[in-house]
């Protein structure tokens, strides 16, 4: 295996920083805060929710028409690992104001409209708003809710934070002044210079990281380091560690691999590699599957959004993932890539058993395919947690109808996530519903039959008869979406 350096490289507000000496399970907020004594970034959860260690993350990334661009995006530095950083440019906000203490509009405006009260959240919510000041020059609320979903305030209140956000976008200093703005081709030359198309390996002790340069040397990687945990966003594995304190040794690092950050649109539908972010996804899964995107909006905050991927996601195997139940329904299929060549299998014949997936030792992840959704088909999936913005699910499901003329159900295809050990097809369901006119007594039919596919647990997100209920109203609400009749969802209290 090819080694071109034994260090991470990248900038750190103004400064140019290799670090040679770094274990795997280092995070960027304990970077910043214990050796750089930048403690402007706050530790809240340390699991990526509250959103008072946000810094943003510059990178070069391909607009699909091979075009380089510098992107700037919102992330948890509480679970982003040092490893993941090489060629890239991470901004904290001591670098926002100018050196002669004049704040940057997005402060100034947090000030002026009383956006803060104790302060502690107060760094999180400037660098999430500054994301979206250098992006958006005039933001809906929609816009600005959307940024703050993974920013928590417990004291101040959102409004006077919107109001700043508002009068922040109005403000636009020269380009001199933002400190972004005015060095962004000088830190597009510096990244490019920083990039390295072989591996990066450090070993300190037992400990080892590996930043493979591309995907074949990931292939390479993973055939030498067979067990090796593969970290691609870290929005699950960073848990393991800040949480579990459990080690990572060999630690793989690919959100750098451009190899895995493609998204392909051909007639026949979305290639997508498994690096590519719920952030960049977004726009190419909306406009083929525009409930896709709903879902998207309430994966998380913006920060787990830019930094988790749809192939870590599939690649992670949680029963309650949110991507598998709406992919496995649109007929997806996933990519293995090893030494040894690649291997197309159907998403659902991928997840095997509660924790495990069907992926060889040397395997990874490489794209998934999802297929054009047919012309008439209806397509739908619905989130269930107790919050509706940056949580858990309790349940999701994914429904895909197709009628013949006389309305009756021609195909049907029904998976949930959070009833069973893995994602898994309703296929009791599917086959009461096939053949059958499209009609309340026939969904009414079909929801006994979800009792035969799955026997959910009870646990902290939901008991076992509140997910078999909501699996039900969740068929029915399909319904009623697609015919606009209106039907009275069964209430939990007269099941329970």
């Amino acid at each position: 295996m090819a080694q071109a350096s034994d260090s991470i490289r990248f900038i750190l507000n103004d400064t140019d920083v290799a670090l040679s000496d770094v274990t795997p399970t280092a995070t960027l907020l304990d970077y910043l805060r214990l050796e750089r004594r930048l403690t402007g970034t706050k530790e809240g959860c340390a699991e990526g929710d509250c959103g008072a260690c946000t810094v943003l993350v510059g990178r070069l990334s391909n607009d699909g028409e091979n075009v380089e661009r510098l992107v700037y995006e919102s992330v948890n530095a509480c679970i982003r690992f040092v490893g993941s950083l090489n060629a890239t440019h991470v901004v904290t906000v001591e670098h926002l104001a100018a050196k002669d203490g004049t704040l940057h509009p997005v402060q100034q405006a947090m000030v002026d409209f009383h956006g803060s009260q104790c302060g502690f959240c107060t760094p999180g919510f400037v660098m999430s708003l500054y994301g979206l000041w250098l992006t958006n020059d005039n933001p809906s609320r929609a816009a600005i809710e959307k940024t703050l979903q993974g920013n928590l305030c417990r004291c101040t209140g959102y409004e006077p934070i919107v109001r700043a956000a508002e009068a922040a976008a109005r403000e636009r200093p020269s380009a001199i002044f933002d400190p972004i703005t005015r060095t962004r081709e000088a830190v597009t030359a510096r990244l490019k210079a920083l990039r390295s198309a072989e591996t990066i390996v450090i070993r300190k002790g037992e400990d080892c990281l590996i930043v493979p340069g591309d995907a074949t040397a990931l292939a390479t990687v993973l055939d030498e380091h067979p067990t090796a945990t593969i970290v691609a966003g870290a929005t699950d594995v960073g848990l393991w560690v800040t949480k579990q304190m459990r080690p990572l040794t060999p630690a793989v690092f690919i959100n750098g691999i451009a190899d895995l950050q493609r998204i392909d649109s051909t007639e026949a539908g979305l290639t997508i590699g498994a690096g590519v972010s719920y952030t960049d996804a977004f726009d190419a899964l909306s406009a083929a599957y525009p409930a896709f995107g709903q879902l998207i909006d309430r994966i998380g905050g913006e920060q787990v959004r830019n930094m988790g991927t749809i192939g870590g996601n599939i690649a992670n195997g949680s029963p309650i993932g949110d991507s598998p139940p709406p992919l496995i329904v649109l007929g997806a299929s996933v990519t293995l890539r090893s030494k040894n060549g690649t291997r197309t299998l159907p998403l659902e014949d991928f997840f095997i058993a509660y924790g495990k997936q069907d992926r060889k030792p040397g395997e990874f992840v490489e794209s998934i395919f999802v297929p054009t959704l047919p012309e008439g088909d209806r397509f739908a999936a619905y989130k269930v947690s107790k919050r509706r913005d940056e949580d858990i699910s309790a349940l999701l499901g994914a429904f895909r109808l197709a009628f013949d003329e006389n309305n009756c159900v021609k195909t049907a295809l029904i998976a949930f996530g959070g009833m069973a050990a893995t994602p898994k097809r309703a296929k009791s369901v599917e086959v009461a519903l096939i053949g059958q006119p499209w009609s309340e007594e026939t969904v009414r039919a079909a929801q006994a039959a979800l009792e035969s596919d799955y026997q959910p647990i009870t646990d902290w997100r939901a008991t076992s008869a509140y997910r078999m209920l909501a699996a039900k109203n969740l068929l029915m609400r399909f319904f009623l979406e697609s015919t606009g009749e209106t039907v009275q969802l069964q209430r939990f209290e007269e099941v329970a």
